[in-house]
């Protein structure tokens, strides 16, 4: 499966040093029932003391309309996807704030100001029907692309009601044609042809979602029968991720697939094929990229030895979907990385295959096309060098797609590209929303702990002093093969670089920046070498007196919430300002909240006193100290997170304070993991944070 698709109640145990676990009261627990009354008076007392203080920074309300003016500016890039013969684009501005799902065609998309017609209003839908909906996507049957299963959710959860859509008549299927429909949950929706679908879903026998919180049954269900009668045709075991049933095209052909992602990382694939279920010799954890002229493309997280040959880890090979019917391991290579190139994205034309290849973190597109012999001849698609591409709407039936393009100081510039021709045409740009010609970028390198050479970005004033007084933003995720390359933020420009700040990107291991490897690298056991790097940087820049202690903050959410709890309990010192966002911070726990589990394969199982043991070592909830002078902390979160539990945030707040230690919260009632659930409220919370950094570093 797509791993994009994936991110009771107990006593709290620490291990004592010979190792065994014992129970110890956590008395936070009760801050772990999301929406209790208790938990919600604490939550909104918390929320009226920090916004109180945050707010009275004097260029509060400045921050905030910078914000909104960017996240509504209606000269931002509509980014489009093509279905059947039209553009769609979901849009949202002051007008909007929940959105609308638009289309248009490829002649007036073209235009400086393209006619829309509205096909969904979601504001519309949620003023209707009393509910505050937000849209999750859309998913169309092709080739046909007429119906389509819409994904809507509440407040910005992740669990969703998934209905029917017609594009032509542009309304959801009457009852009267029988549409599928699936109430709120974490579901897998997948179409197989106009009247049979993959589902999974909670089909309330207490037996059907996996510990993680998603489907671990597949069935086929047919259109116009009640979900009860959909046919199983498999079930994983209860302890895996997730299962799914999803279909992919070469060109028009289908290949239907059945996964049982077991870990975040491993998963076991099946073609379902005549009624039947056919294991796919693949290794387990190897990703499926694509799916081109009738052979299977996977991406190797480790090295593989086949009676064909030996294939390198971070290599993509291929074989015949056939042969991998009839079990034969019959692999070839693609591509391989080199010591500084991994690959970003692998993309499929109807002709053509893409590798946008990012190399010591910047971008360089190639076009690969087999020669009469088989060779792959490869063809770079002339772009700039110093920026970040991204590719965009390549469909199977066509040669024609997008590619965006943009740097920490260039706003993002949308081409078309045809992959015969590989001639780049601007379609669309977006103007200069801060003062960038004020502004440079520097790579550097910093040695982390154990002599790795880890890459950072800095976005700095061309005339920046190096006296060390300078404030800082750090920003890090470093987790989950997420690689963080350079991107143009107004806000940042607008609410950071103009305000005097300098602004750092960390391409920390356990990131996907050189592969496979890098992410492995920290896994697991390994996970304080993500910390060690993020720490080098931080001394780094203070090395080369771009900043100091003093005048450092950092940020970070999800994975990267953990790795900002992580780095102020373990170098309290090298921080002044800490933003730390939905976040991952009671890791004795995290398996037993939402999605938590599905996270094992990341940071290992803490009910394993073995793996506990070095979990324990950087768990910020449990590396606490009533007598250690810590930054002052501002904590983020939602109520409606239901993937990151916001017990994580709320009990570490309760356990600071009642210490003695001075930090600041911010749950906001809607917006899911995202954090917000419409413009207004992102341009709320993200000026509360750059009023809070203003405030701790300047």
């Amino acid at each position: 499966m797509n791993r994009n698709k994936l991110l009771p109640w107990c006593i709290a145990g620490v291990l004592t040093m010979s190792g065994q676990l014992h129970a110890e009261e956590d008395k936070y627990l009760w801050l772990e029932e999301v929406e209790g009354a208790k938990p919600m008076e604490w939550v909104k007392a918390q929320n009226a003391t920090s916004a109180a203080e945050i707010k009275a920074f004097k260029g509060f309300d400045t921050l905030v309309a910078n914000s909104l003016a960017i996240l509504n500016d209606k000269e931002r890039i509509p980014y489009a996807t093509h279905i059947g013969d039209k553009l769609y684009n979901f849009w949202k501005d002051d007008t909007h704030v929940r959105g609308i799902y638009r289309r248009t065609t490829m002649e007036e998309y073209a235009k400086a100001d393209p006619k829309w017609e509205t096909v969904l209003d979601v504001d519309a839908l949620g003023k209707t029907e009393a509910v505050n909906w937000v849209f999750k996507g859309i998913d169309c049957q092709y080739p046909q692309n007429q119906r389509c299963f819409v994904s809507l959710s509440r407040g910005g959860a992740d669990a969703v009601e998934v209905r029917e859509f017609d594009l032509t008549t542009k309304d959801f299927v009457p009852a009267k044609d029988k549409p599928f429909f699936l109430k709120e949950a974490k579901s897998s929706l997948s179409w197989i042809d106009t009247d049979q679908a993959f589902v999974g879903t909670d089909f309330g026998d207490g037996q059907s979602m996996t510990d993680s919180g998603y489907p671990r049954v597949v069935k086929l269900w047919q259109r116009g029968t009640p979900l009860e009668q959909a046919k199983t045709i498999f079930s994983g075991d209860k302890t895996s991720v997730a299962v799914s049933g999803w279909v992919m095209f070469d060109d028009k052909t289908p290949l239907s697939l059945v996964t049982e992602a077991h870990t975040f990382y491993t998963a076991t694939q099946y073609v379902y094929q005549d009624g039947k279920l056919i294991k796919l010799p693949l290794p387990q954890d190897a990703e499926i990229k694509g799916y081109f002229q009738g052979k299977l493309f996977i991406e190797l997280k480790s090295d593989l030895a086949t009676p064909a040959g030996k294939f390198s880890q971070g290599a993509v090979v291929y074989a015949n979907v056939a042969d991998l019917i009839a079990q034969k391991e019959s692999f070839t290579e693609f591509v391989s990385p080199t010591p500084t190139a991994s690959i970003a994205q692998l993309s499929f034309s109807k002709s053509a295959i893409f590798v946008n290849w990012l190399d010591n973190v910047k971008s360089k597109l190639v076009r690969y096309e087999q020669d009469e012999k088989g060779a792959w001849q490869s063809t770079p698609v002339p772009f700039e060098a110093n920026g970040a591409l991204t590719v965009m709407d390549m469909e199977r039936d066509s040669d024609d797609f997008f590619v965006n393009y943009t740097s920490f100081l260039e706003p993002s510039t949308l081409y078309t590209v045809n992959a015969k021709a590989l001639k780049p045409k601007k379609i669309k740009g977006m103007p200069q929303q801060f003062a960038a010609d004020k502004f440079k970028t520097e790579q550097y390198f910093a040695t982390s702990k154990d002599g790795t050479k880890v890459p950072y970005f800095v976005v700095m004033a061309k005339d920046l002093k190096l006296d060390g007084s300078n404030p800082t933003l750090l920003y890090g995720y470093g987790g989950f093969e997420v690689s963080l390359r350079p991107a143009y933020s107004a806000t940042i420009g607008k609410n950071w670089l103009e305000q005097g700040g300098v602004y750092v990107l960390a391409n920390i291991r356990g990131g996907g920046e050189y592969g496979p490897a890098w992410h492995q690298a920290a896994l697991k056991q390994n996970r304080h070498k993500a910390y060690e790097d993020f720490e080098a940087i931080a001394e780094d820049l203070i090395a080369r007196k771009i900043t100091s202690s003093k005048h450092l903050g950092i940020q970070g959410g999800s994975n990267g919430g953990l790795l900002m709890g992580a780095a102020f309990t373990r170098r309290p010192d090298l921080y002044n300002a800490v933003v730390c966002q939905v976040p991952l911070l009671d890791m004795y726990r995290f398996n037993k909240l939402l999605a938590g589990a599905s996270w094992m394969g990341e940071y290992g199982n803490p009910d394993i006193p073995e793996e506990w043991a070095y979990i324990k070592t950087y768990s910020p909830y449990h590396n606490l100290h009533k007598d250690t002078h810590y930054p002052k902390v501002f904590f983020t979160t939602s109520t409606r997170d239901d993937r990151v539990h916001p017990g994580h945030a709320r009990k570490m707040v309760a356990k600071m304070k009642d210490m003695g230690i001075d930090v600041l919260y911010y749950e906001n009632i809607e917006g899911g993991h995202a954090g917000a659930a419409d413009n207004n409220q992102a341009a709320e919370l993200n000026s509360m944070a750059f009023a809070y950094l203003l405030q701790q570093l300047k």
